[in-house]
């Protein structure tokens, strides 16, 4: 049978603040302002101050209003940082959410490529284990520190999503490709132990380090896996009816449409402009907005590509 998705939920704040107002751009150096005004973002979304986690378990939820869970594997994608150190977020959503017969998890260290990884191991899952039937998918994207102003990457907003992947659900998860490269593991870094939450700030071991050398292994990587993963699936690049990757800046979607010869779709500039970058998030949004949008048809093939700072790469195709 095949597997795929069963239900989306994503949960945006009421809120919004334009980036030219967010309380740090005030502080940045010339370069630093000038990236965060050609980024392409004009706002991003604020939570109410909360754990990350309660954004989770709202967002799994709201999605149980609208459906019927009961999970057989719980995954939580990891947040920028936990809630709590030696405790379990994973566990918190588990009791709190309801999904008691569920084995919950985190899914960490991968960045934004947390999601595309967690429902590639989801599907992995129910293939592996007849008895199993639904994997539960949640994340809550929150800036580390106080600042949202990711430089040299992105601008971050506030959002959390939730998702089954099931037998028998639609659009079918038809192939998926993944790759990391340790090399980079240091690239970002929080000195959290020295300092206070509120003092937190995320430094960039090189910048030119992500713009040169962590691009051109993105290149040369998503290249070759775009041709693997649609020889997977049987079809070729003018078989896409779509394509979505990651809302980073602006840039990005034409650096990668002149790489690949696959235009992203306008949906991903589209909530990049309105909320930002949601971390792992981005890929379920854009997902979610096109599938419900009306621009994509039953047998459709969409191509989801991903990737993050930590070197982590994937590629999906799914079918609808």
């Amino acid at each position: 049978m095949s597997i795929g998705i069963g239900a989306i939920h994503c949960v945006l704040p009421e809120a919004s603040t334009p980036v030219t107002e967010l309380p740090e751009v005030e502080t940045l150096r010339a370069e630093e302002a000038e990236f965060v005004r050609s980024s392409g973002i004009d706002r991003v979304g604020v939570f109410p101050d909360a754990p990350t986690t309660d954004f989770a378990i709202r967002a799994a939820q709201e999605l149980g209003k609208t459906t019927a869970l009961d999970p057989d594997v719980l995954i939580m994608v990891g947040s920028r940082s936990p809630d709590v150190l030696l405790g379990s977020d994973s566990g918190r959503l588990q009791a709190e959410g309801g999904f008691g017969r569920a084995f919950a998890f985190v899914l960490d260290g991968l960045g934004c490529t947390g999601s595309s990884a967690a429902w590639a191991l989801a599907r992995d899952l129910l293939l592996a284990d007849p008895g199993r039937d639904s994997v539960l998918i949640t994340h809550a994207s929150r800036p580390t520190g106080v600042d949202r102003v990711r430089y040299p990457v992105t601008v971050i907003g506030d959002g959390a999503y939730a998702m089954t992947v099931v037998r028998g659900g639609r659009p079918v998860l038809v192939a998926h490709r993944q790759e990391s490269d340790g090399a980079f593991h240091d690239l970002f870094r929080v000195d959290y132990k020295q300092a206070p939450w509120y003092e937190w700030r995320e430094e960039c071991q090189s910048p030119d380090r992500y713009r040169f050398e962590l691009a051109l292994h993105s290149r040369q990587r998503l290249s070759r896996m775009v041709d693997e993963v649609l020889g997977d699936a049987g079809i070729s690049k003018g078989d896409v009816a779509a394509t979505l990757m990651q809302n980073v800046t602006a840039s990005a979607y034409g650096f990668y449409h002149s790489l690949l010869g696959l235009p992203i779709h306008p949906v991903c500039q589209r909530l990049l402009t309105e909320h930002g970058h949601l971390g792992a998030m981005d890929v379920v949004l854009n997902l979610d907005r096109l599938l419900t949008g009306g621009e994509v048809a039953p047998g459709d093939h969409v191509l989801v590509l991903n990737n993050s700072p930590v070197a982590a790469w994937a590629a999906t195709v799914w079918q609808v």
